[in-house]
Order: C-alpha cells, then structure tokens, then sequence
C-alpha cells in the first residue's frame, strides 16, 4: 500500500500537467472553431456586443472571431431572388388601365450602409419572405411609374419606362437591404384596345409607307431613262465641243509656255545678276565685319595690356599700402593695450600692496590693543612712546638747518621778571620749536626744565653768552 501511495504521489504532477495540457487543446479547439470565415456567396452578421451604437456588424468575403457568450453570428444568403410580376389594371397617365406582366431579379446588396439595412430587416427572414417583400415594394412603385407616364411613351420609349422603374424601385429596395438586378417587360397589353390600335395604327403607315416607296421608285425609274437618254445626246454633243475646245486649248497652251519660259529665262538672268551683286554686297560687309572685328581685338589686347601694366600694379601697391596701414593700426591698437594691461596690473599690484601693508598694520594695532589689554588710551599711549625718538628728530630737524653767522646782544641787566635778554633770546628760540609737553604728558613723560620755559642758571647763561659772542 505504501508503494503504491508513493507511485500514485510520484504520478500527481504527470497528471497535472496532462490535465493542463488538455484544458489548454480544449480552449484552442474552442477559439478554432468560434473563428468564422465568410464565403463570396454569402455575408456573415455577427450581432450582440459589436460595439456602441451598432446592433450588428456585416462582413463580406472576409472572416471574423466570434467570442462566445456576448456574440453571436448569422449568415445572409446573396443567391438572386427572381420574382414574376404581373401588374394588371394599372391606371396610367391618360387614365387608361394597362397590363404590364414582368419578371424582376433582385438580391441581397453588399454595399456597406444596404447590407446594414439587410441585417436589420431581413436577418431571419426565409425565401418566401423576403419574396413578399421585394413583390409588395416591386407592386407599388411599378404602380407609380405607370402612373407618370402616357401609353405612347410606355409602348414606344421602352428604354425610358425601365430606366423610371429602376431607379423608383431600387432607392426603395435599398431601405431593406435590396438591390435590383435585372428588369424584364415581357409585353403591355390594355383593356380598351388602344395600345392594340396604336399597333394598327403603325402598320398601316408602314404600309402606306412601303406603296409610296414603291410609286416613287417607278416614277423615279422613269425619269431616270428619259434623263439618260438626254444625257446622252447631251454628252455627245459636248464631247465633240470639247475635243475642239481642247485643240485650242492645247495651242493656247503652247504659246503660253514658250511665253512663260522666255519669261522665265530673263527672270533667272536678272536673279542670277542680282544674286551676285547680293553676294558681293554680303562679301564686303563681312569683310567690314572682320575687320571691325580685328579691331575690337587689337583694342581690347591694348587694353588687357594697360589693365595689366598699370592697373593691377596700382591696385597690388593700394592693397599694400591698406595691408600695412591696418598691420600698423592692429600693432599700435595691441602695443595701447599691452600699456594699459601693464598699467592695469601696476595698479592692481601697488593697490594689493597697499591693501597688504593696512591689512597688517591693522593687525598691528589689534595686537596692541589687545596688549593694552584692550584700552584704547593705554594703546596710543604705547603708540607715541614707540614715535618719541622720531619726534624729538624731527624736534630738532626743526632748528638743526638754521644758519647764525652772528649774534650780538646788549645786556642790560635783569629784567622786571628776574630774565635777562639773553635768556629771553634762547627762550624765544627755543619756544620756536612746536611744543611736545602735550605729547610728553600724553604720554606720561616728563620733558626737561630747559625746554619747559623754567629758570636757567644765570652764570651759566652768562658764560654760554661769552662764549658765543666770537661765534658766527
């Protein structure tokens, strides 16, 4: 039992797979067999969900995929249809009832927008239906016609009575799905007998007709032998006057021919002479015309030689010239620019520099600032102790140039502030010098006593006097 249990699930998916591949024959089968192909005789409908606001779709000669469930298909037969036709007792134009028996052949139209109508109106019908149908159609328009039309124009214009009930038949068999074939009038007979005394009628203008014909042939006979016979003294008579009238002729003729070569012959000298005077004529002028010729040649030759001499020298010198006048121009125009490149980047160079030189002394100053421990008056303090050497040089530079070839004073003892003129004198010179006690006390320096305007020393002042007094 295991052993078969383990076979039977060994087997599974064969038996899968082979039911697979049957269900998969059995839908190909199924589509195979729903793909219908029309005949040429006949048009296949399919009708259902054929899309929207179609109740049906017509196929002729072609073949279609019929889906099951929402479709489904039908075949319309285009066998023709003969019907007999025998319209009796219709009433025509001049009120006289006629007999019209005919034979119509119609079938099914397999033009576009009739085998529509078709498959709406005659989708189902059998044979004997649809031949009703085309028979009460085919009954009431022939009516029509007949009504339209005198008995003279039915009996004698019978192109015209098929082509009226064609076309009045056809444009109804068209609103079913029809189409006319084929039209055939056997024979119109009525019943008062006037289409049969119309035929009498006929006959004997036929008959008439053919004794006239014969009547006039034998008066025509007759008067054609008496004219013969007329003609014929007549022509004999005038032949015997044209053989004469020829023979002059004939010698007229001859005098106007020797006339007429004389006349010949002296018009062929004077055309011939005139000829040659022509063609001496043409001679000398085409001589004038070489010759006129030549000289164009010569002259245009002197001219290419002049164009080449002078001309295009002139023109290779101006062309030199306007080569080096703008060789010249583009060589200043670079030569500018090259300066103004060069002064440019000076410039560009003294103003870096310049931004390098501030951007440390900037950062100098930061530095002393923040070496002040960020007090502005202690960093220009510490600024101007830096420049103190400079401003007492340029302190002194002030009265370092000055040139005294000679200083006479006149002491006269002290004045009323205890000074004497000589302190007075180096006091004044001295107060010449652009003051720095601001600076100094700025600073918090002190300068000397000497250069603050205090009291010198008298015997010192008296002695640097004495020594000065031989000074130049």
């Amino acid at each position: 039992m295991i052993n078969l249990a383990l076979q039977i699930e060994g087997l599974a998916p064969l038996i899968a797979i082979g039911f697979a591949i049957l269900f998969v024959f059995i839908i190909l089968v199924t589509f195979i067999r729903r793909y219908k192909r029309c005949p040429s005789d006949r048009i296949l409908v399919v009708y259902g969900k054929v899309g929207t606001g179609n109740s049906a779709r017509c196929i002729h000669g072609g073949a279609a995929f019929i889906w099951p469930v929402i479709q489904d298909y039908e075949y319309l037969d285009l066998t023709p249809i003969s019907i007999e036709v025998n319209l009796v007792n219709a009433l025509s134009k001049q009120n006289i009832r006629v007999n019209v028996p005919s034979r119509f052949t119609i079938g099914i139209s397999t033009e576009p927008g009739i085998m529509q109508n078709a498959a709406e109106r005659l989708l189902g019908q059998g044979l004997e239906q649809v031949q009703e149908l085309a028979k009460e159609i085919i009954f009431g328009q022939l009516r029509l016609v007949v009504a339209s039309m005198d008995i003279e124009e039915i009996n004698n214009d019978r192109d015209k009575f098929l082509n009226n009930i064609s076309n009045s038949v056809e444009s109804e068999l068209k609103k079913v799905g029809l189409k006319l074939i084929n039209v055939n009038i056997t024979d119109i007979v009525d019943e008062s007998g006037y289409i049969e005394a119309l035929g009498k009628e006929a006959a004997a203008h036929a008959i008439n007709a053919a004794r006239k014909s014969v009547a006039e042939k034998n008066r025509d006979g007759s008067i054609g032998e008496a004219n013969a016979v007329q003609d014929q003294r007549t022509q004999v008579a005038a032949a015997n006057a044209q053989a004469v009238e020829g023979e002059n002729i004939a010698k007229i003729n001859v005098a106007n021919s020797d006339s007429l070569r004389r006349q010949r012959e002296a018009e062929a000298e004077r055309v011939a002479i005139a000829s040659e005077k022509v063609q001496s004529a043409k001679a000398l002028q085409e001589s004038y015309i070489a010759e006129k010729e030549a000289e164009n040649t010569r002259a245009e030759r002197e001219r290419s030689t002049q164009l080449a001499d002078i001309i295009i020298p002139a023109e290779i010198d101006k062309q030199k010239v306007e080569i080096d006048a703008e060789a010249e121009a583009e060589k200043i125009r670079r030569r500018a620019k090259g300066e103004a490149d060069a002064i440019l980047f000076k410039a560009q160079a003294e103003a870096q520099g310049i931004f390098e030189i501030l951007t440390k002394q900037a950062e100098g100053l930061d530095r002393i600032v923040k070496a002040a421990g960020n007090n502005s008056k202690d960093a220009a303090l510490l600024l101007i102790a830096d420049k103190l050497p400079e401003l007492v040089g340029l302190q002194a530079e002030a009265i370092k140039n000055i040139k005294i070839d000679k200083i006479t004073v006149w002491e006269n003892g002290a004045g009323k502030d205890g000074k004497t003129a000589t302190s007075n004198f180096i006091s004044g010179m001295y107060g010449s010098v652009p003051p720095l006690q601001e600076m100094f006390n700025m600073a918090g320096m002190e300068l000397p006593e000497y250069l603050q305007g205090k009291k010198l020393d008298t015997s010192k002042s008296d002695q640097t006097i004495d020594d000065t007094k031989t000074t130049k």
